[in-house]
């Protein structure tokens, strides 16, 4: 008996050190998941250079356009020792994102850069009404000069391109929209193998790109090349021909490389053209040109184009701000005009301001663009002031094709915790974001898939889906092959009857998981093969999976992203908002 109860206490004894090892060993993943979360957040703000003691660090926020040119500078003007006026040694620290998304930050203060340099003047503009309707003051009490020049124009494929009469023959506006409405597509210009037009352009609320070029559109159509007036942009020829425009766009996002990306990846019969800078399409020819099936050309639009100016503005009158940051600021700005420094954008693919700098390779016909075309012979159209530029967003958003989203989550047991109060807190926050014309639907999935709602109109089911969202618990394995499946099935039923209706819809899965299959019905390759196309369609169902944590499949669910013409997102619970944030910019 006695040795019994020795042996009992002993296997009792082992059973909970196993559990303690096991939650321990949870309670790291948990921390190390955490810590790397919080490492990735941090990143752009923690300083990443050596600040001399006794120092200023300049943080400097820039658009993700002139990346490798503003790195440059960085170090070049970290290694030429500069001080303030009182003798204090400078470093420069500088942190890249969209124009929209770095607007937003700033004003709410989540984001305090010493300077902002955005894309294009047009940021600045509604920036500086928001912050003087706040406090009586610009964020900057000086303008903001120029830096270099990245125009916006068209990236297309050279056949495509030649086609349509390029280099000899001006393409503008009115040839990308007669295009779009022609029922015949390319057989119009004798290549019917081409099919119907298909082009892209980033999200005008969230991209720089994507305003200037859809200001650019509406100075096409109007065939004005001075200022606009938000009259201008809501004249009904020219929401006429961007709905057009819109009905033939299947591919929008936060960042033109993403659309370029795309289009290398899925190949010229994804999409035909889209709305970029011109050094992103000088960018890939020469880093992925082996990944290209043909190179890309970039197009000036006839009748002139948007040269999307960098302006730097020290942010003097932010509260954040004290003089001897912002007379750091300025030295740095004045360092970046200089002709040396301004030769270098070339280099980075950029212009530089001074017409007197010859341009030279890599800006050449060889690697897509014509150095020839300037200010001069290609008209500078001015920026959208913050009126114009409210008003092509609205018409963008009026015009667009709507969406038809479904929400696949994984609610398995891996999901308790900070993982699925995460997620419902996100997936609330995305369905608020939605169109009010959008129609999302629910499902979710642990031991088995479950329909929660069937796609409907968001303005009608927001309030109630997100109460069931909210409403979620997490238990039991992970069906993550089925729920793929029936999604793409439902969806698929879905984009047939819209087409059979005449109703043309863009068509996106969500699908959020941070583990593996552990229920193997389907097989995973009977899901590839039998559930997901082969390759992907401009307007077929896309899915953009999730991987909630470092447990998740990544390379199944790359794949899946890839073969759908989708996008594949990392995320943790500090991260999940930015990733909603970015697929709705997809939608």
């Amino acid at each position: 008996m006695d040795r019994t109860r020795i042996i009992f206490v002993v296997i009792v004894v082992v059973a909970l050190c196993i559990v303690g090892v096991m939650v321990g060993v949870q309670v790291i993943g948990n921390l190390v998941e955490g810590a790397n979360t919080s490492q990735t957040d941090a990143e752009t703000r923690a300083p990443q250079v050596d600040v001399p003691a006794g120092g200023i660090l300049v943080t400097v926020e820039s658009s993700n356009t002139k990346e490798a040119w503003m790195k440059q500078m960085e170090a070049d003007f970290n290694a030429a020792g500069m001080k303030t006026s009182n003798g204090r040694p400078i470093a420069v620290q500088v942190t890249h994102g969209t124009s929209g998304g770095a607007m937003d930050a700033i004003l709410d203060g989540t984001l305090q850069p010493i300077a902002w340099s955005p894309g294009d003047q047009s940021w600045v503009d509604q920036a500086n009404d928001t912050w003087r309707q706040r406090t009586n003051k610009p964020l900057a009490s000086q303008s903001c000069p120029a830096t270099v020049y990245a125009p916006l124009g068209f990236a297309m494929w050279k056949p495509m391109a030649e086609t349509l009469g390029w280099p000899n023959e001006l393409i503008g506006w009115d040839t990308i929209v007669a295009l779009a409405e022609d029922p015949n597509g390319w057989a119009s210009y004798g290549r019917p193998e081409w099919g119907q037009f298909r082009f892209g352009h980033t999200h005008p609320a969230y991209a720089n790109s994507g305003l200037l070029a859809m200001t650019s559109f509406v100075y096409g159509v109007t065939g004005k090349t001075d200022t606009l007036t938000a009259a201008d942009v809501y004249a009904p020829e020219v929401e006429e021909a961007m709905r057009a425009l819109e009905q033939v766009t299947s591919k929008y996002g936060r960042q033109a490389p993403a659309i370029l990306d795309a289009m290398a990846r899925q190949g010229p019969s994804y999409l035909h053209a889209a709305a970029v800078p011109e050094a992103e399409v000088v960018r890939f020819n020469i880093e992925r040109g082996d990944e290209l099936a043909f190179p890309l050309v970039f197009i000036f639009p006839a009748g002139g184009a948007i040269w999307a100016d960098q302006p730097y503005c020290v942010l003097d009158n932010a509260d954040w701000v004290d003089a001897e940051e912002a007379e750091a600021a300025t030295i740095f700005r004045d360092f970046i005009l200089t002709r040396a420094q301004q030769e270098k954008a070339i280099d980075n693919f950029l212009r530089p301001l001074d017409p007197s700098i010859p341009l030279r390779a890599p800006l050449t016909m060889a690697n897509g663009t014509d150095p020839n075309v300037t200010p001069r012979t290609v008209a500078s159209l001015p920026s959208p002031n913050a009126a114009v530029s409210n008003a092509v967003i609205d018409l963008f958003n009026i015009t667009k094709r709507k969406a038809t989203i479904m929400l696949v989550l994984d609610v398995s047991g891996s999901m308790q915790g900070d993982r699925i109060n995460t997620a419902r807190a996100a997936t609330v926050e995305f369905l608020n974001r939605l169109d009010a014309n959008d129609e999302v639907g629910l499902m979710v999935f642990s031991n088995d898939v479950t329909m929660l709602a069937e796609p409907a109109r968001v303005g009608d089911v927001v309030e109630g889906l997100s109460q069931r969202v909210n409403g979620l618990i997490a238990d039991g394995n992970t069906a993550l092959y089925g729920a793929m499946c029936e999604a793409v099935a439902q969806m698929e039923t879905l984009r047939a009857e819209d087409l059979a209706a005449g109703e043309s819809r863009l068509y996106g899965i969500i699908l959020l998981s941070d583990g593996e299959d552990t229920v193997g019905r389907p097989t995973e390759n009977q899901m590839f093969a039998t559930c997901l196309p082969a390759n992907a369609e401009a307007d077929g169902v896309r899915i953009y999976p999730i991987a909630f944590g470092n447990a998740a499949d990544v390379p199944v669910l790359e794949r899946v992203a890839n073969v759908t013409g989708g996008r594949m997102f990392t995320a943790a619970p500090t991260s999940i908002s930015n990733v909603y944030l970015s697929i709705s910019a997809e939608q």
